[in-house]
Parts: C-alpha cells; sequence; structure tokens
C-alpha cells in the first residue's frame, strides 16, 4: 500500500517505522515537506529509493494515487493539512492535537462532516493493554458506576517542553493540548461519557527566568551546574538544547483541570512537567460506590479495591514500548483501515473532543471561568 507523508519529522518516522513493521506491503511513495532536499538527501545515503518528494501537500496529493496519508508536520499545521486530505475522502492517520485554536477546530470539524475519511488519530493511550483491562473491569460493574476519577502525570522527561522547539507555544498551544489531550482521551473511553463542562488552572514556577532569549545549554557558563543543563548530556535528543531558564521559554510547567461529565460526576486531572525519576506517575483512579480501579502506566499494575469487604486485587499487566504498547496497536489499525477490514480505533470526532476540552481548559486557566464543553 502506499503511503503519502505530510511533514517527515522524527514522531511520524517511527509510526511509519511501525505501520511497515505491521504490514510491509505498506511503503512510503511521497513525502510533501519544506525540507524536501535535506531529507532527499538523508534518505539517499543509505541507499536508493523512488520515493517522490513534493513541495506542497496539494501537489502530492494531485500527482499522486495513495492508500494513505499520514500528517506530521508542526501541531500548528495538523488542521491545515487534514483540511487538504479529508477533500479528498483518503485515509488518514493524523498527529495529535488535531488543532491548536477554536477557530481551526471547528473548520476541522465541519469538514470531517463532509468527508468520506476514515481518520485515525494518534491516541495510543487508549488502546494499551493496561487500558483495555481498566475498562473491563469498570464495565462488568464490579465496583458500581464510577462516581469520581482522580488523574495525573507527572512528566519525568518535561525537559522537551522548555529545551526544544516545543519551547514556542505559538506551535503548541500549551501542554493542556500537549499531553493531557492523550489523558483526556482515555478517560473519556474508559467512562464512555460525554464532559459538559470544566474549570482549570496552570502556573509556571520552575521553568523561567531571565537568561537571554536563544541561549543554548552549550554556551550558557551554568551548564555544569545547571541540573537541566543537556550540555553534557548523552542521553538527550541533540536537539534539547535550549535554556529552559530563558527569558523566551514558554509553556506552563504544571496544570490542573475539574471536568464535570453529563451524569453529574466529576475528573480531577492534574499534570506537571518536572517531577523526576522516581516521581513520574501516569495513571488515575476509577471510585465507584462498590470498589476503586486504580492504574499507573510506569509500574504497570492495575488494582481492584473492594470498599465493602476486604479484598484488594492487584493485576500486573505485560505492556510493550512506546507508549505501552499503544503505537503498535494504531500502526496495525491504520493498515486495517486503509485495507477496509476495520473501523478506526481512534476517530477523529474523539480527536476533536480531546481537543476542545484542551482548548476549554486553557481559556479557563487564562480567563478564571468555567467553560462550557461546546462549540458554542
Amino acid at each position: 500500500m502506499k503511503l503519502g507523508v505530510i511533514g517527515y519529522g522524527a514522531r511520524i518516522r517511527h509510526v511509519i517505522a511501525e505501520i511497515i513493521r505491521q504490514d510491509p506491503a505498506c511503503r512510503v511513495t511521497a513525502i510533501a515537506d519544506i525540507r524536501m532536499e535535506s531529507i532527499r538527501r538523508e534518505l539517499s545515503s543509505s541507499g536508493p529509493t523512488d520515493i517522490r518528494f513534493y513541495e506542497s501537500p496539494a501537489a502530492m496529493l494531485e500527482a499522486e494515487e495513495l492508500d494513505g496519508v499520514l500528517i506530521g508536520t508542526r501541531c500548528s499545521l495538523h488542521t491545515v493539512m487534514a483540511l487538504q486530505v479529508l477533500a479528498r475522502s483518503l485515509p488518514l492517520y493524523l498527529e495529535k492535537p488535531v488543532a491548536t485554536t477554536m477557530e481551526d477546530l471547528l473548520r476541522l470539524k465541519l469538514a470531517y462532516e463532509s468527508s468520506r475519511s476514515p481518520v485515525v488519530v494518534s491516541f495510543p493511550l487508549r488502546v494499551t493493554s493496561i487500558v483495555s483491562a481498566v475498562k473491563e473491569i469498570i464495565d462488568s460493574g464490579r465496583i458500581g458506576t464510577v462516581e469520581h476519577v482522580q488523574a495525573v502525570n507527572n512528566v519525568p522527561y518535561g525537559s522537551v517542553y522548555y529545551q526544544n522547539w516545543y519551547r514556542d507555544e505559538a506551535e503548541t498551544g500549551g501542554l493542556f493540548l500537549q499531553k493531557a489531550t492523550h489523558d483526556f482521551d482515555y478517560i473519556n473511553y474508559i467512562l464512555g461519557m460525554r464532559p459538559t463542562a470544566l474549570c482549570a488552572m496552570t502556573s509556571k514556577q520552575i521553568f523561567k527566568g531571565t537568561k537571554p532569549a536563544g541561549l543554548k545549554c552549550t554556551v550558557c557558563s551554568d551548564n555544569k551546574t545547571c541540573p537541566e543543563s543537556t550540555a553534557f548530556r548523552e542521553d538527550l535528543p541533540p536537539e534539547w538544547e535550549y535554556c529552559c531558564y530563558a527569558e523566551d521559554t514558554g509553556n506552563e510547567d504544571s496544570g490542573s483541570a475539574l471536568i464535570r461529565y453529563e451524569s453529574g460526576m466529576h475528573v480531577a486531572y492534574s499534570q506537571n512537567f518536572f517531577a523526576r525519576r522516581e516521581a513520574a506517575a501516569r495513571g488515575a483512579r476509577f471510585l465507584g460506590h462498590k470498589g476503586t480501579v486504580e492504574f499507573d502506566f510506569y509500574t504497570r499494575l492495575v488494582k481492584v479495591i473492594m470498599h465493602h469487604i476486604p479484598r484488594v486485587e492487584t493485576i500486573e499487566i505485560g505492556a510493550g514500548e512506546d507508549h505501552f504498547g499503544g503505537d503498535a496497536y494504531l500502526a496495525r489499525n491504520f493498515t486495517e483501515v486503509m485495507r477496509g477490514e476495520a473501523a478506526s480505533a481512534a476517530t477523529l470526532d474523539e480527536g476533536i473532543t480531546s481537543a476542545l476540552l484542551c482548548l476549554k481548559a486553557k481559556h479557563s486557566a487564562e480567563t478564571g471561568t468555567f467553560q462550557n464543553i461546546s462549540f458554542d
């Protein structure tokens, strides 16, 4: 199957490699990227290639007969590029967040409603074995109906959001859109309910300062003593090179949201980006009257605690690498979607709902207001 790629960045390359591993009949035949010459040289250095390169997505979509398209541009362009693919009703793999502004999100919603494109959104957490196990337990009724959720994401590798291009809030849209979008999605999936309102708060207490704009760790006088310095770190990508204490460092470093659902219950969610080492945590507690289910992606443990009898069950879940095994599942799902053998496991409807939650949370934090989860 012939794949076209719009924005041939690091993340989408990983997705493509997983797609080809899942289905070797898939191959990239066309790439549209403003860095086409450097990408051409890079790919040709490992041997001849028959990939065709285009300066614009429109030119690629006009010239090529493709079985599917993958979008891996910078976040602010996800909607712009998706609109062109949706207009041709081609199968689409779209990186999250699906939009970074309310205007783009509404445009995307309207285009999707008039398109025949099957879309897989890059939401691997919802299809992990650990989330599937939690949902199965909850759907069985063992803990009763879920009446409260406490969710957390203590990100131990948060430097990427302050020392790479992600530090530009104009590109990222803020860290609800970058991180919470995954968590909001798996929570929505497990609950099977519609969110109706939220309020949120963010703070920036750590990654701020007066170092000059554009400063890189390699030329900083503090690079041997700064705990966040990447100047001598061989375990981090070279792109994580900027000073996180510079005056041009964007993004909040913690955020929380309270989300009300249609039943009247609510979710308390909190994330931060300066936890390190064993402080890492990502998971949630789902509480019913009969019992509680809790899990953590890092420990790979699910615990079922019954409230009225002395019983606690601990389940260890085998999970793969790369978003805890979710990337492989979504890659396989996309190959099946392109062949017409399966429906999307992470639809654009769900991507739009998650992005809407994130944008409303961002606006709530900025204005100190409650926000309804709607386009009104």
